[in-house]
């Protein structure tokens, strides 16, 4: 145990709750470093202790006694976020509250199209128990086997199929809560209307464990399509895949479910570090010496309750149009599951590729899809004048103006030297060019520590003035994820 006045809190947990598994501060570093450092490595914090409960009752207990102690509490999921929101400070007087042992699926109701969750569950396994309903929940995130649906919610995540479905907030129909003061907040409704008052369910989502516990959720299912195809096409400018996507759009209309691109450097660290799961680019990238390599590569997904022959003739005839307008200039089309699989492997190695390369300056923007080209063609010229040398890495979801654009030093300079010495500038270039076209310096990563400043700056006065009095409201002893999101 610690020393006090941590360690009563702790005692009393045990006695109150003797089944409570119960990490402390004395099991050791090694046991409490996957609670207690961010994905990235960024983050490392040192916790009183990490609790692990099994339901919402416990975890309301547990509330109540850290508030007699005045301790503050860090609800964690699958401790994947990428921005420094689900890992205590270095006080050792935080517990972190790690909810994965709330994995059960509750319900699942096909006539009524939703299916009912603890927040402990990960992705992953609620798209699983959907399918095995026959049914289809599209969230999806390359973190899908870690990441939990309290903590999608919690940051409102995103992911390749927002164009289609939404994010996050769109998929869920309900939600359970803790509040700071340990009331529980029912609000599990399964409906697509309810019109009583102030919209809780939504206040909640999004706001990173700072103003309650997601404990559970009702979400939303969708019929399982019949079909899904894929298309890798390269492209030489992000002015053509604007083009591209806009007649995507017209033509596919709702089967078009996402429209993902990656320039050429995100590719080649893809290629470099990961080759087996980045094999899918190899023959569109690999041109003749006396060629221009494409610069950009655009991963298109279709589904459709119709059949195959039917979506790939409609995913044909769009791909032939861009040939014949210049957008295109190479295409390969998914002729099977295990193809389709590989196209957005590619995809999804990219982030584990970079984070194989070495430290960057991350950013998790969006502008109006209109703006993007502008946008990356400005801020690559900026960011090359200012650091001659500097490697950006682009790629993300263009179908709905997100972008992750990452900047990494020069290569003679050590990465963490970079960060140090540039960071602050790299993020004032890019978020500066960011509020000219009216985007956001988060699309659906969250805030956590890492932009809070940012946001404090930068916000809109009168809409953190709000933030600033719910968080008041709700959590007045600042005792939910202090130090997040916003003070």
């Amino acid at each position: 145990m610690t020393a006090e006045p941590s360690a009563p809190l702790l005692q009393a947990l045990l006695s109150r709750h003797p089944e409570l598994h119960l990490l402390p501060a004395s099991a050791g570093h090694d046991a409490l470093l996957p609670y207690e450092q961010d994905w990235r490595k960024r983050y490392r914090g040192q916790a009183l202790a990490v609790a692990f409960p099994t339901s919402t009752a416990q975890i309301q207990s547990i509330v109540q006694l850290c508030a007699d102690f005045n301790v503050s509490i860090v609800p964690q999921g699958g401790n994947t976020s990428l921005v420094g929101g689900s890992v205590p400070d270095c006080s050792q007087s935080q517990l972190v509250l790690n909810l994965t042992r709330m994995n059960r699926i509750r319900q699942i109701d096909p006539a009524n199209l939703s299916i009912t969750v603890e927040a402990g569950c990960t992705l992953q396994q609620v798209q699983d128990a959907a399918l095995d309903a026959g049914l289809f929940f599209p969230l999806s995130l390359a973190s899908e086997g870690s990441c939990t649906i309290g903590g999608n919610l919690a940051t409102n995540a995103g992911g390749t199929q927002v164009l289609r479905y939404g994010t996050a907030r769109d998929l869920c129909l309900g939600v359970e809560a803790v509040t700071a003061s340990g009331q529980v907040i029912h609000a599990l409704k399964s409906l697509r209307k309810d019109n009583t008052g102030y919209d809780i369910k939504n206040l909640l989502i999004g706001s990173e464990g700072t103003l309650g516990i997601l404990t559970q959720a009702s979400l939303r299912l969708y019929p399982r399509p019949r079909t899904q195809q894929a298309a890798l096409l390269t492209c030489p400018d992000l002015a053509c895949a604007v083009k591209l996507l806009a007649h995507a759009q017209s033509q596919l209309d709702s089967a078009l479910t996402g429209f993902e691109v990656m320039h050429q450097d995100a590719i080649r660290l893809a290629q470099q570090h990961m080759s087996t799961q980045a094999r899918a680019a190899d023959a569109l990238m690999s041109t003749a010496a006396s060629a221009v390599q494409p610069e950009w590569l655009i991963l298109l997904d279709a589904s459709s309750p119709q059949s195959a022959e039917a979506l790939q003739q409609s995913i044909e005839n769009t791909i032939q149009h861009a040939m014949d307008q210049g957008w295109v200039g190479q295409a390969q089309l998914s002729m099977s599951h295990t193809q389709y699989r590989t196209m957005w492997q590619l995809r999804e190695t990219i982030p584990m590729a970079e984070k194989i390369e070495g430290l960057m300056v991350k950013h998790d923007i969006a502008v109006p899809t209109s703006a993007v080209p502008a946008f990356a063609s400005r801020c690559h010229a900026a960011l090359h004048q200012a650091f001659p040398g500097c490697r950006i890495v682009c790629f993300g979801h263009l179908g709905d103006g997100n972008l992750h654009y990452n900047v990494q030093g020069p290569r003679e300079m050590p990465d963490d030297a970079f960060l140090q010495s540039h960071e602050a500038e790299v993020n004032r270039i890019v978020y500066d060019l960011v509020e000219q076209y009216q985007g956001t310096i988060s699309a659906e990563h969250g805030i956590g520590q890492l932009k809070k400043l940012e946001l404090a700056e930068r916000a809109d006065p009168a809409r953190l003035q709000w933030m600033r009095l719910i968080k008041q409201a709700l959590d007045p002893g600042n005792r939910l994820n202090p130090g997040r999101l916003v003070d």
